[in-house]
């Protein structure tokens, strides 16, 4: 008799079904486990051995091997243990057979049969949604795993209830989702003194997920702005709040199986290295492109990043997904997000101040600046200067828009993207719009056209610099409720699109 039961191994956010199989046999006494499996699965015989001899349940004095199908998919991780367990128990007529091989289990077993919580349960979830299966977690695995509501979720909290649930004992009550979380540590723009073009900037890459430049000198207020860049983006929609977390899932960050509908706003240090950022690493996880996924990836010190990391980003950028090859496997990562960046104009940040510049200025500029490529800026659609606040102007009353007022502009324009690109699945915001649909919906007036054409000309814009130019435009339309994009909007955005620090560094 082969007893069976299911569980999953993870490739990227993906979920897919592992079938355990369980032999007895006779020969000499062993526990082998076969199917590919890593260092973490070999070792769960022997935690499955002592969470069992701790029950009092002796194994047999017989051939125990465990076989994980497909056995030519690698298997990571110590949420084996509790299937393996499970179908071990269901071999040995413990468990019922019938039930246990229509259940996808995970779970890491102590040695006392306690069960620790592991990563990846809103995926299992998913996974055996999908089949009809029913999910078994640990407890503090159930919360999250509960999301999915098409399937039922039980989260014990060792492998006695496991039993005993089966046995009809103790039957446990179906794991309930966790809260909602809710970000109350988001700034407000009503903070920052000064800068009106730099938060008009912010409001506009909010509005229409476009990536944002900001270049100024040390203590301009460039981090202060982008901190406060949570405040004014709409809340993630339920689909959105589902992928995010997926992937926060893998990464095991979701906090007591609560979901977030805020926006992830992720700023790496310029130390991070590739398989830091873009994922990699053990198990191929993924990087800060994709834990910002649906929400803003914050670089400080851009020019200080190493160059390939950078180069690693242009990709990404334009398809919204990052495959992380390995030998063994290729796992794809969805990583949409909004990418703000800020940089001093030189090495010592004050090219602009004659009296406090270096001795290499201007020569420093160019050689700063020019350690970021010429096609990772062409990708900025937005390219701001943020100048020094004067002292007296700090100690002059707040003003502008408080970031709840921001908010209400930028959920509106949101809100008519959301209506335009309605038939078209896959696309949110202006920033994912492309070809003939994009000349279509951000088509200018006829002064707006010549306006664009004098630019093209004037500045040598590429393709894309064009491209996303009529997208800038079409989000400030939309922040105007206008319908159509006019010469006002198109000059706003090649205002945006030029920078003197920047036009004269080389790519």
């Amino acid at each position: 008799m082969v007893a069976r039961a299911l569980t999953v191994a993870f490739e990227g956010i993906e979920a897919r079904l592992i079938e355990v199989q369980c032999a007895l046999s006779p020969g000499m006494p062993s526990f082998q486990i076969v199917g590919l499996p890593d260092k973490a699965v070999s070792e769960a015989r022997e935690r499955v051995r002592a969470a069992l001899s701790g029950l009092s349940v002796a194994l047999p004095s017989k051939r125990i091997t465990i076989n994980l199908s497909p056995a030519d998919m690698p298997k990571e991780g110590s949420h084996f243990d509790l299937p393996i367990a499970m179908a071990l128990l269901a071999a040995l007529e413990i468990l019922p057979a019938e039930e246990v091989a229509e259940t996808v289990a995970l779970g890491e077993l102590s040695l006392d049969g306690a069960l620790v919580p592991v990563t990846g349960a809103l995926p299992a979830a998913m996974a055996a949604a999908e089949g009809e299966f029913t999910l078994f977690c640990p407890s503090e695995c159930g919360p999250e795993a509960a999301w999915v509501d098409a399937t039922r979720v039980y989260a014990p909290k060792t492998l006695m209830q496991v039993i005993r649930h089966f046995g009809g004992q103790a039957p446990l009550t179906p794991a309930r989702p966790g809260e909602v979380l809710r970000d109350t540590s988001a700034r407000d723009l009503f903070d920052v003194k000064g800068q009106e073009r730099a938060k008009r900037a912010l409001e506009i890459a909010a509005a229409g997920r476009h990536h944002l430049l900001m270049v100024g000198t040390p203590g301009s207020g460039k981090s202060m702005l982008a901190a406060r860049l949570p405040g004014i983006l709409p809340p993630l929609s339920p689909t959105e709040a589902l992928e995010t977390s997926m992937i926060h899932s893998i990464a095991g960050l979701l906090e007591q199986g609560g979901i977030s509908r805020t926006r992830p706003f992720r700023e790496p240090h310029h130390t991070a290295s590739v398989a830091a950022i873009v994922g990699g690493g053990k198990g191929a996880k993924p990087g800060e492109i994709s834990l910002a996924h649906n929400g803003v990836l914050f670089l400080d010190e851009l020019p200080e990043f190493p160059r390939m990391v950078l180069e690693t980003l242009r990709q990404p950028i334009e398809t919204g997904e990052v495959v992380v090859a390995r030998a063994n496997a290729h796992i794809r990562y969805p990583c949409r997000f909004l990418l703000v960046a800020a940089a001093n104009p030189c090495k010592c940040g004050y090219l602009s101040e004659p009296a406090r510049a270096c001795a290499r200025a201007p020569a420093c500029g160019d050689d700063y600046l020019g350690r970021i490529s010429g096609p990772l800026l062409d990708r900025f659609d937005l390219r701001v200067e943020v100048p020094p606040v004067a002292f007296s102007d700090l100690d002059l009353p707040a003003s502008g828009d408080a970031s709840a007022v921001v908010a209400g502009r930028v959920a509106a324009a949101r809100q008519r993207q959301s209506d335009r690109f309605a038939g078209h699945p896959g696309l949110r915001a202006n920033a994912d719009a492309e070809g003939a649909l994009l000349e279509e919906v951000a088509a200018p007036d006829a002064q707006g056209r010549a306006l664009l054409t004098r630019a093209a000309e004037r500045f040598g814009l590429s393709a894309r610099g064009y491209h996303r130019l009529l997208r800038v435009a079409r989000t400030i339309a939309d922040l105007d409720a206008c319908r159509d994009v006019r010469a006002p909007h198109m000059a706003e955005a090649i205002s945006f699109r030029l920078m003197a620090a920047l036009d004269t560094a080389p790519g």
